[in-house]
């Protein structure tokens, strides 16, 4: 059995972007022929498309999860990762688009409306893409960008020109059914009407649409019966119509105190005012009509015939009608299609979407990044937010000493490390980068000097980061004056021990009695 679902909760996740590589090419006679490690591929976006066969929101219902691929890595000889294929997901026509707290993100009117509910993340660059000038060799690539996770929520809400309203079992099923090819579920017990139905009618020049709410009862606005939960299939229609059955059964119920009740919960409900198109006017503030049902049973012909000119005298225009016979039908089409016609008049035309193209400043504009003192454990933690530092940090490996030194130059570059001197930050304290459930926290030192390009150590290291420091030309001094020091204390050490008696002969008379052997033993 079909089932309608008209609202759901989507978690949407984009794939993520595929690492750079980290490649030299080598080949014979050209063993270093330079950098050639491709970037990652970008991930796959989670994008929700109008489709005119897509009439509910049943899948998503079921799998609320939908992830888009990733993208690949990169590789050498120049080879890109591959790209994350778009993963679209069709919605019916008139699907809202909310967060969490309510607000709405997108209005998708229209076959072919989109929206990107989960961006892809970015590929990172490879070394080849990194090479520069002074950089000829980089030992490190970058790392790819995590797709975006957003929660959304789905809400239908159908596009008819007229609605068709009233208690269970007034006869608003046979009604779409009498005037249109729908054919809803008709049974003579209450709340038969599970789903709003949809049905086009043509009268004439007319052509429109006429949805079948689920009955109305008192309090619906407050939750009770199915009212509340499709009241926003009413949002987006032109007219409103109301259908009284003139022939029921049950006691303290007429035409009258029926109109009555439905009309104070229409009031009450709260339409949606962010909504385009022009139907975001209250319910009770659009035309509205009364149709007097099943007057092909007599009692309920001379109720009508009763309650009509009181009716009239409140400003509504009444219809007897009966879908069994068809009675009265033809008049109530044609009044229809009049003030939908009228409305659709009233609209004003659609502009034609004008894109603006506004590029971001480079140089000179507002800071790309915010520094704010926190208190931790009673120490200071420099919380550094932005766009661009967070995604260095993400794009970062912490584990190639090379990449480090390069997000510290880009660090110095985009001016964080002159805004903590002028914060007053001292050496050792805590910066954090990020969020605070998932940032990176560093232990700043402003000693470490920028220009990594114009290094000459191996691939994937920094001498920044190491322990060794290349000694300074007084340092050189001082431990050769040292090593000359510690000869000259050595040879007074040996000629003391000489003369206290220790050795026999001197060095100079050993050198000289060894020479005179050398000189017998040539003359022998």
């Amino acid at each position: 059995m079909a089932e309608f679902v008209d609202r759901v909760v989507l978690h949407a996740s984009g794939g993520s972007g595929g690492h750079g590589c980290v490649s030299v090419k080598r080949e014979k006679f050209k063993p270093l022929g330079g950098p050639d490690g491709a970037s990652g591929g970008d991930g796959g976006s989670v994008i929700l498309r109008v489709d005119g066969q897509t009439t509910t929101l049943l899948n998503y219902h079921r799998s609320p999860h939908r992830a888009a691929p990733n993208g690949g890595p990169g590789m050498g000889d120049h080879r890109e990762g591959f790209k994350g294929e778009d993963l679209i997901l069709s919605v019916p026509d008139g699907t809202v688009v909310k967060d969490r707290e309510g607000n709405v993100l997108a209005d998708l009117v229209g076959i072919g409306a989109e929206y990107v509910a989960a961006s892809g993340g970015q590929g990172g660059l490879g070394n080849s893409s990194l090479a520069s000038p002074k950089r000829k060799a980089p030992g490190f690539a970058l790392l790819g960008l995590p797709g975006k996770s957003n929660d959304v929520v789905l809400e239908l809400k159908s596009l008819a020109d007229i609605a068709l309203v009233g208690y269970p079992s007034a006869g608003k099923s046979s009604l779409i059914a009498a005037i249109s090819k729908a054919r809803p579920k008709i049974a003579d017990y209450p709340f038969t009407t599970l789903v709003p139905n949809l049905g086009v009618v043509e009268a004439g020049e007319y052509r429109y649409t006429v949805a079948d709410v689920p009955g109305l009862i008192e309090g619906a606005s407050e939750g009770r019966g199915l009212g509340l939960e499709f009241l926003r299939h009413v949002e987006r229609c032109a007219a409103l119509v109301h259908v009284l059955d003139c022939a029921t059964l049950e006691p303290n119920r007429d035409p009258l105190s029926d109109l009555e009740i439905i009309e104070s919960e229409l009031a009450a409900y709260a339409v949606d005012g962010r909504l385009d198109g022009g139907r975001s006017v209250p319910l009770l503030e659009r035309p509205r009509l009364v149709v007097l049902n099943k007057i092909d049973v007599p009692e309920a012909r001379e109720l009508a015939e009763f309650v009509r000119p009181m009716l009239e005298e409140k400003g509504y225009r009444v219809f007897e009608v009966s879908t069994a016979s068809h009675e009265g039908l033809k008049q109530l089409t044609y009044a229809m299609g009049q003030i939908v016609h009228e409305g659709r008049e009233q609209e004003p035309a659609a502009e034609p979407a004008r894109v603006v193209l506004r590029p971001k400043a480079v140089r000179g504009g507002a800071k790309e990044f915010t520094i704010t003192r926190e208190e931790r454990s009673l120490e200071p933690i420099w919380h550094v937010r932005g766009e661009k530092p967070e995604k260095w940090v993400l794009q970062t490996d912490f584990k190639n000493e090379e990449a480090i030194g390069y997000l510290a130059d880009r660090f110095a570059k985009l001016g964080i490390e002159e805004e903590l001197f002028k914060m007053n930050a001292r050496p050792g304290d805590a910066v954090l980068i990020g969020p605070e459930e998932n940032g990176v926290v560093f232990d700043w030192e402003p000693t470490m000097l920028g220009g990594a390009e114009l290094l000459a150590s191996p691939r994937g290291t920094d001498p920044r980061l190491s322990e060794d420091h290349r000694p300074t030309r007084e340092q050189r001094r001082r431990e050769y004056y040292e090593r000359m020091d510690a000869k000259a204390a050595a040879r007074d050490e040996l000629e003391a021990e000489r003369v206290a008696g220790v050795w026999t002969e001197s060095v100079s008379e050993r050198k000289a009695r060894r020479a005179a052997e050398d000189t017998a033993d040539d003359g022998q």
